[in-house]
């Protein structure tokens, strides 16, 4: 018999749930991607929808841009500086306001929603849930670059448009981390959920390019075009995603189960003999179900553990308050507020900063801006390893939070030396910035929602997701409208805020930090054994 060629010798090393794991991780990764995809293109758009040019000796207008819209709209004189090329109603003097108003009725609406969306998610299968949420974010992205084409002028429609794109799209992370939490146990969660969680960069990078690309000739395809994108990746969701391990006859945890089989409601699993001392040190709250916890006598060979068939699904979805009384919630909620507050004022105002501060173009000034991601994607992985590693979730965010507040003062010093430094800085903001809110939203969440104290119940993890990413969410309203309105008065400003709301955030960390180096494992409960009592 011949030998197996080395391709084929690879795919069949792994075992059938290691390949449904990996499929998965991967399309979870590119639905999500494809959310922060749409929402990148409106801070690149900034710059465009408030462009000068300058009125030459003949009295022609030379424009700064190539738009063609704004070569055939009327100029609009503005006294003494100039002619104003921008889009109305954003040509106008208070047009950071305006911009900033229109980022605030996004994640504002997102942070209302988000509240709410983990409680319905909650109750209605995720796939289905996503899907809709996905075709929707789509139809109003585009519905954004439809105003340029129909030479929209009206703000209460862009305005409108965000506040209902933002609320549609609060379906997106309860679901998938939920669905990633169903497959993945908490072996290594940190680094498997840092590296998935570089999603949010690598949309926010996709995002910028193809934004990029059309806006300084046609802007409506900038939204366009990801509108397109994330409705496309719905359907994929629709055709594609498998909630649960269980409805494959999969297992949930990296260690393999026996396959079991089903009987009506039940689904029944015959169990090997397992000494006590081995089932204490089951951390898998999935494996926990599989096990009798009498604590003394070891599982008889024959023994059969009955289980409600959806894995869980007996047990009724927490409440909204309950999930509030999980150690740790409201202090990386609160952590989180401040956290995502500086990284999404970096997300909607960087590009406009470096536009402004190294005198780029509209275009370049986008594409270097996704420097600040890349250093995010790094970030969020180192975050995740050494959470791991030392087992110190709190601690790993309290030290990176730390060291952030000084990198942000250096930031608005350093990057005005040129360009080379600008994009140092870039890299390392972006690790620093974006590693604490990575580790909180990813495997903090997931830690929390699926906590000893819930006796695994799997109900708890969007609730408790939705709960932390909404209150993060407050914060990521309230940044770029602070940016709107701070940076008339300096760019200094602006980070000094930053800095503050940095401090904010470890600040809320304390306790758990202190809890953590004095009791390690206890500020989540992701490292001690759940034992049934």
């Amino acid at each position: 018999m011949a030998q197996l060629p080395p391709g084929i010798r690879f795919i069949i090393s792994f075992s059938r749930d290691q390949w449904y794991r990996a499929f998965i991780f991967i399309l979870t990764f590119l639905l999500y991607a494809s959310f922060h995809l749409s929402r990148k293109p409106i801070s690149i758009v900034k710059g465009e929808l408030h462009s000068y040019c300058t009125a030459s000796n003949d009295g022609k207008v030379r424009f700064n841009s190539q738009s063609q819209k704004a070569r055939d709209a009327p100029a609009h004189q503005l006294p003494d500086n100039g002619t104003d090329c921008g889009w109305a109603p954003f040509d106008q003097d208070n047009y950071q306001q305006l911009l900033g108003a229109l980022d605030y009725s996004f994640l504002c609406a997102y942070a209302i929603g988000m509240y709410l969306s983990g409680i319905i998610g909650e109750r209605l299968p995720i796939r289905c849930y996503l899907t809709f949420g996905m075709l929707a974010s789509g139809a109003f992205t585009a519905l954004f670059g439809v105003g340029y084409f129909y030479n929209i002028h009206s703000f209460a429609f862009y305005v409108i448009t965000q506040i209902i794109n933002g609320l549609v799209q609060t379906t997106g992370w309860p679901s998938v981390v939920t669905c990633l939490g169903n497959w993945f146990g908490k072996g290594r969660r940190g680094l498997i959920m840092g590296v998935w969680n570089s999603h949010t960069s690598v949309g926010n990078i996709l995002g910028s390019l193809i934004a990029g690309y059309w806006v300084s000739t046609c802007w409506g395809l900038s939204f366009i075009v990801p509108g397109a994108i994330v409705a496309a990746m719905g359907i994929l969701c629709f055709l594609f995603l498998i909630e649960h391990p269980k409805d494959i006859a999969c297992s949930s945890s990296l260690a393999t189960h026996p396959r079991g089989y089903e009987n009506g409601a039940h689904r029944f699993w015959p169990q090997k003999p397992v000494p006590a001392e081995e089932r204490s040190k089951s951390q898998d709250p999935e494996m926990q179900r599989l096990l009798v916890s009498d604590g003394k006598h070891s599982v008889h060979q024959n023994h059969v553990v009955i289980l409600p068939a959806d894995g869980g699904g007996g047990m009724a979805a927490i409440s909204f308050t309950g999930a509030l009384k999980i150690p740790g919630v409201i202090e990386f909620s609160l952590c989180l507020l401040f956290a995502k507050l500086v990284s999404y004022t970096f997300l909607f105002w960087l590009p406009l900063y470096i536009t402004n501060v190294d005198h780029l173009d509209v275009k370049k000034a986008g594409e270097l801006s996704t420097l600040f991601d890349v250093g995010g994607i790094f970030g969020g992985v180192l975050a995740g390893v050494i959470s791991d590693r030392l087992e110190k979730r709190a601690s790993t965010c309290g030290l990176m939070l730390l060291l952030a507040a000084p990198t942000l003062y250096a930031f608005s010093s350093i990057s005005r030396m040129g360009l080379e430094a600008t994009i140092a800085m870039l890299l390392l903001s972006g690790a620093l910035v974006s590693g604490p809110y990575a580790l909180i939203t990813t495997a903090v969440s997931a830690d929390l929602g699926t906590h000893k104290s819930l006796k695994g119940n799997s109900h708890a993890l969007a609730t408790v997701t939705a709960i932390i990413d909404g209150t993060g969410s407050v914060g990521a309203a309230l940044g770029p409208l602070l940016a709107g309105l701070i940076s008339p008065s300096g760019w200094n400003n602006v980070f000094y805020m930053l800095m503050f709301a940095d401090a904010c955030a470890l600040l809320f960390l304390i306790r758990l930090i202190h809890k953590e180096l004095s009791c390690p494992g206890s500020a989540t409960g992701n490292q001690v054994p759940f034992k049934e009592h």
